[in-house]
Order: C-alpha cells, then sequence, then structure tokens
C-alpha cells in the first residue's frame, strides 16, 4: 500500500469536508436527533459511498482519456470557478 497517497488522500478530503453542507446538514441532525450513532453511520455511509462512486469514475476516465487532458480540463475548471468567485458580482438593489 502506498502510505503517502493514503495519507494525502486523507488529508485532502478531511479539510476540503469541513465545513462544507453535508457536515452542516449532520450538525442539524444530530443535534435534533435522539439517536446520534444512526447519524454518524448515515453520514458516514454517504461519504464512503460518494467517495468510492469518485474513485470508480476517475478510474475509468483514467482509463479512456489521457492523464494530461483529464488534468487540463481540471485545471481551466478551477480557474473558472476561482475567476467567478472573485468577480464582484451585481448587486441586488
Amino acid at each position: 500500500m502506498d502510505w503517502n497517497l493514503l495519507a494525502l488522500s486523507f488529508t485532502a478530503v478531511f479539510v476540503s469536508e469541513l465545513g462544507d453542507k453535508s457536515q452542516l446538514a449532520a450538525i442539524a441532525l444530530g443535534g435534533s436527533s435522539s439517536s446520534p450513532r444512526a447519524v454518524f453511520l448515515g453520514t458516514a455511509a454517504a461519504l464512503l459511498l460518494a467517495s468510492l462512486l469518485g474513485v470508480l469514475i476517475g478510474e475509468g476516465t483514467a482509463q479512456v482519456l489521457p492523464e494530461r487532458l483529464v488534468k487540463a480540463v481540471a485545471a481551466v475548471g478551477f480557474a473558472i470557478l476561482a475567476v467567478r468567485l472573485l468577480w464582484p458580482g451585481k448587486s441586488a438593489d
């Protein structure tokens, strides 16, 4: 097993999941539920399934498309998101 890749994957997902909508939903469900264990198991299973789907799609994509193309598309997508977030939006008034 590649322990460096395991640590990198864990760190990347852990940091990116902090404070996202799924964590806020888990907080809300856990706070209003009489069974926090069920909330934990449900949210953990959902994250595992979402991660599994991401890995399988990534593996399938890597077999069909060149790695360089996938990285370029991802880079362009993230750049567009960054510019969009930094671009001043229209005022609601």
